[in-house]
């Protein structure tokens, strides 16, 4: 909120000696707690921004502001969905913050080097952290960072402690669920098969969700780890987690002869404008990545500290 209100200012959509909304207006516009929204405008006083006036409220007292977000944002690679996160945290961010963009290609390593020679500038820190290897231990690195400064994207790692914020995906239950929604599609098929490549940073949440809907609807389950070696054979629906897999699935199926969508199933892991335009007869499950980015972006504007989760659409 705190975020907010400087913006608005520097903005000149608030000015000198304007009141300001009450706490509790605040709270119900801002959708946080009293407390926080209370704790925000003594944050704006401590500043010099905003002046009281017992049993009147806040005012505008200087509209000499300047927006202090400096974002180190850190990501494990810009994917087709990955530039909608950030394309929307960008926009929704606006033009007054300060916004450091790296990449570590699921590198460990040079995820930790990052932020260990990233410095204490930053107002926030918002990363996603998928590793191909090695990353056990990733709680480590980002227990260093302060939680107020802390927003994860995508998912939760396991071991990362305190009140920080996060925008994020429950893997497991979300490709659980969105099978369940798509049950009376998938009866026409006698097995279900996930991609999955064997050098992957996809998490095991995702498997582990796919195995136990096969179990629970009694489909025949199978891992696939390279697509290309498959053998395409009619009652069979398939499930895609990238991008490569899911072209070379389509060309295999073509080369088959087989129709997508009566002889076999396709299921694309998370949407992109592109898939919409020329896969037709392929289904999709995906977050709603645009969404995503905005959330972050309102997390450290308003200055809350709050864990979203994000189902499939």
């Amino acid at each position: 909120m705190a975020q907010s209100v400087i913006k608005a200012i520097a903005l000149g959509k608030i000015e000198h000696d304007d009141v300001m909304p009450s706490i509790n207006e605040m709270s119900f516009e801002f959708d946080i707690s009293r407390d926080t929204a209370e704790k925000s405008y003594k944050y704006l006083k401590k500043l010099g921004v905003l002046g009281s006036v017992p049993g009147k409220g806040y005012y505008v007292k200087t509209t000499n502001v300047k927006n202090d977000v400096k974002v180190f944002l850190l990501f494990n690679k810009l994917s087709a969905h990955k530039k909608i996160i950030y394309d929307s945290f960008v926009k929704a961010l606006g033009d007054n913050a300060t916004i450091d963009f790296y990449i570590y290609n699921n590198d460990f390593n040079f995820f930790k080097r990052l932020l260990t020679n990233a410095g204490k500038h930053y107002s926030h820190f918002v990363i996603i952290a998928h590793f191909l290897e090695s990353g056990e231990n990733a709680y480590e690195i980002l227990n260093t960072i302060p939680k107020e400064k802390l927003v994860l994207l995508d998912k939760l790692v396991p071991g990362v402690s305190g009140d920080f914020s996060a925008v994020y995906e429950n893997f497991e239950n979300d490709i659980y669920s969105a099978l369940e929604d798509a049950l009376e599609r998938l009866k026409k098929y006698e097995r279900l098969k996930i991609i999955v490549p064997s050098y992957t940073y996809f998490p095991d949440e995702i498997t582990n969700g796919f195995k136990r809907f096969c179990h629970e609807y009694a489909f025949t389950a199978s891992v696939v780890n390279d697509i290309s070696k498959e053998k395409m054979e009619p009652g069979a629906a398939y499930i895609s987690l990238m991008e490569d897999d899911l072209v070379t699935l389509i060309e295999k199926i073509k080369d088959s002869k087989l129709k997508i969508g009566q002889d076999i199933g396709v299921i694309s892991y998370n949407e992109t404008p592109l898939k919409k335009l020329i896969l037709q007869g392929v289904t999709t499950f995906s977050t709603d990545f645009e969404e995503m980015g905005r959330q972050a972006a309102l997390l450290i504007l308003d200055g809350a500290r709050k864990k979203s989760k994000f189902l499939f659409i």
